[in-house]
């Protein structure tokens, strides 16, 4: 899809019954996002159906948790999920936790909308990405943050992954 494409591009709160789809798009984004930096051993691995059980949850969890879902003709494309902060040394009370769009879609302004929804305008809050991830650390540096000059690796899909710190 391409920007000039004219589509029905709804985004609204992820639903119970939208955890099959998310489970698919999530191991899908996951193959697009860590090839480079995961084995394709690992990522083969992973299973659409266990994420799919994963969004259960996620969809469930209160108030606090902002979750939402990008639909492009009634088909999940991407989705998002902001709550209170996770981390001891949490620079700001909330955390974006994800945010994942089909390779497809980049550059179609649904990434901003899916940001938008699960963060308030003027909103602090940070995140964790991929230290080797140019496109989000582009993509979050224009919604205003900056790297921290913290940094973390941590166990993903069996291997490690390196993240640092973006805060706003």
């Amino acid at each position: 899809m391409t920007a000039e494409i004219r589509a029905d591009i709804v985004v609204r709160p992820v639903r119970d019954v939208d955890a099959e789809a998310l489970g698919r798009v999530h191991a899908t984004c996951w193959h697009e996002t860590y090839d480079h930096l995961i084995s394709t051993a690992a990522l083969e691995a992973v299973s659409p159906r266990r994420l799919a059980e994963l969004w259960t949850h996620w969809a469930a969890q209160g108030e606090d948790y902002r979750m939402y879902a990008a639909l492009v003709n009634g088909e999940i494309v991407g989705f998002v999920g902001s709550g209170p902060a996770r981390d001891d040394d949490a620079p700001r009370e909330r955390e974006l936790y994800f945010i994942y769009l089909l390779d497809a879609y980049h550059g179609t302004g649904i990434g901003q909308r899916l940001f938008d929804a699960a963060v308030e305008e003027g909103e602090g809050v940070y995140l964790w990405v991929a230290d080797d991830n140019p496109r989000a650390h582009r993509f979050y540096q224009r919604n205003g943050f900056t790297l921290d000059g913290a940094s973390h690796t941590e166990p993903f899909l069996g291997e490690e992954l390196t993240e640092v710190r973006f805060v706003r």
